[in-house]
């Protein structure tokens, strides 16, 4: 008997696929006219092509709506990752992205497209009729304003293996778009620190935070969706060979296909003291602990550094110390990357409010016999400090691939090609390692350690890795707040001269980033969405020139 259904098992995979669609089709059945509201909204009248407007779906919430190329589609109206206003942003071919951190939702069905964040909009039905635009949107959607996209689960037939080494944003956007493209082998993440993935970039802006509120995804998630998650432990070498990766506690895994986004570390300046009790660096959610518990308007803190890090722990911990002085190389902060003029309106502002600093100076050492003390400058003064942060910077995490086979540059960084693989078949690389292409720079290969470029690198190497080949096709955008100010910027590349619109000195500007006459990358404050615009005329493969900047209006070309 069991031998005459054995034919029956043998196509049994093939049979889930159509078994999976069940519980979507009672959900659908399931789902009464209560759930749902349905009204004219505005008038097709109301609708210019290739602007964004909003409307109120009776009371139940807000939509979007835009017209592009005659079709009007009718969305979520907030950004899934912080809530941003999308009225406000900036409109693609075929996608609107969020004028606050450069996140892309695709017109036809709502489908993030790029990063940050990792939920999808909902898509909501638009009828016409005559001259009304009529939308039937689901009450929980308009509540939530977020959708997942629909993934597949583990297939007990499926016996291939997907590791990916790394725990932060470019793992998380992997593992979740392995499901999404419908594959159903092993899938297990390594994670360093005892903590799913989380968000990062606020670690400093929100020192000591909860945890569970900063999460991209919790245990719940992973679970139902078959995705292996081990933390508090990280790999200690890979075999290319014979495909495995060893970890701390001597376990091995096997893989068909590795993925690697270890990320960076803190950097620790090699100057006696640095290893002294309250002299501390922010990488992880344990360092902002850390910081948090030693804060204390009794204390003398300083900061080492001026990077983006750096300033973002000056601003938030400026009234919870009783001194807080920064000691920098440069004579303003953030000058290699948003230029002198910018650097010195910020820092003007951070005097301001009371934060003291030391331009164009180095630190010997720090002193103290077990815990910080003082702090030794270049020119011999003596500094009092009861706390120190370490601004200096970071370091690749991938001394544990030496002799993989596996090429490092020097810096520890890893070179891939467009399809974000390594110079060993079947091993990915992304995040702030991968030294990839850089497609809205003419393919130009860099390491650049942007939040949303990680996840983008992630969703990429899910899709090669799933064999979709798909190449990277991304303009890199990060974003910096600093009290109630948030600088944006995107596009890369060095500049030998800056354009300004706008206000500088008052915080409240576009700067545009030349290289012989062509504008690479352009950062503003206060003045939204125009970088988010830059980023989608390039993502158009357009550029900016300096022609284009010139007369009364530098902005002319935004709108």
């Amino acid at each position: 008997m069991l031998h005459s259904v054995s034919p029956l098992f043998r196509n049994f995979q093939y049979l889930t696929v159509s078994f999976r669609s069940i519980p979507n089709l009672f959900r659908y059945k399931m789902s009464s006219s209560d759930d749902y509201v349905e009204d004219v909204v505005c008038k097709v009248s109301d609708l210019e092509e290739n602007k964004l407007k909003t409307f109120q779906l009776q009371d139940e919430g807000e939509v979007l709506l835009v017209k592009q190329n005659n079709i009007i589609s009718a969305l979520g109206s907030k950004c899934t990752h912080y809530g941003a206003p999308l009225v406000n942003g900036a409109i693609g071919n075929g996608r609107v992205r969020c004028p606050w951190h450069g996140a892309c939702f695709n017109l036809s069905n709502g489908d993030i497209e790029e990063y940050p964040g990792l939920d999808s909009l909902p898509y909501y039905k638009v009828t016409i009729e005559g001259d009304n635009v009529k939308v039937r949107a689901k009450k929980d959607d308009l509540l939530t304003n977020k959708r997942i996209k629909h993934m597949v689960g583990k297939c007990q037939f499926d016996k291939s293996s997907i590791v990916i080494v790394g725990g932060g944003p470019a793992a998380a956007t992997c593992a979740e778009t392995l499901r999404q493209e419908d594959y159903e082998g092993d899938i297990t993440m390594i994670c360093k620190e005892n903590y799913l993935p989380y968000d990062r970039v606020r670690l400093s802006k929100q020192i000591g935070l909860n945890i569970d509120t900063a999460l991209l995804r919790n245990e719940d998630f992973y679970q139902k969706y078959n995705i292996n998650v081990v933390k508090g432990i990280d790999a200690t070498s890979v075999d290319t060979v014979n495909k495995t990766v060893t970890l701390r506690n001597n376990s091995c895994l096997g893989y068909n296909k590795l993925f690697i986004a270890t990320g960076n570390k803190a950097r620790r300046p090699c100057i006696p003291g640095a290893h002294l009790e309250n002299v501390l660096v922010l990488r992880s959610y344990e360092d902002s602990k850390l910081a948090k518990s030693s804060l204390s308007t009794e204390k003398e803190m300083v900061i080492i550094g001026s990077s983006f890090i750096a300033m973002e722990v000056a601003d938030y911990c400026k009234d919870k110390v009783k001194k807080l002085t920064v000691i920098m190389r440069d004579e303003v902060p953030f000058k290699p990357v948003l230029g002198p003029r910018i650097g010195e309106a910020i820092l003007n502002l951070f005097k301001k409010n009371g934060i003291n600093f030391i331009a164009k100076m180095g630190v010997d050492a720090i002193n103290g016999k077990d815990k910080v003390e003082s702090v030794k400058l270049h020119d011999g003064t003596i500094m009092p400090a009861d706390l120190v942060l370490l601004g200096t910077g970071s370091n690749t995490d991938t001394a544990f691939l030496k002799n993989s086979g596996i090429q490092l540059q020097e810096n520890g960084t890893i070179e891939t090609d467009e399809y974000l693989q390594s110079n060993v078949q079947d091993v990915y690389i992304g995040g702030d390692i991968a030294l990839a292409p850089v497609w809205s720079s003419g393919n130009k290969k860099a390491a650049i350690g942007h939040f949303g470029l990680a996840h983008y690198h992630g969703k990429i190497a899910a899709l090669n890795m799933a064999g979709k080949r798909t190449k990277l096709k991304t303009v890199p955008y990060f974003w910096t707040k600093l009290g109630p100010l948030s600088i944006r910027y995107c596009g890369h590349g060095t500049f030998d001269d800056i354009i300004y619109t706008g206000n500088v000195e008052e915080l409240k500007f576009v700067a545009f980033y030349l290289k012989d006459d062509v504008v690479v990358a352009i950062s503003s404050c206060g003045m939204d969405p125009y970088v988010s615009q830059f980023a989608e005329l390039l993502a158009k493969g357009r550029r900016l020139h300096r022609s284009d900047l010139r007369g009364d209006d530098p902005l002319k070309w935004a709108k």
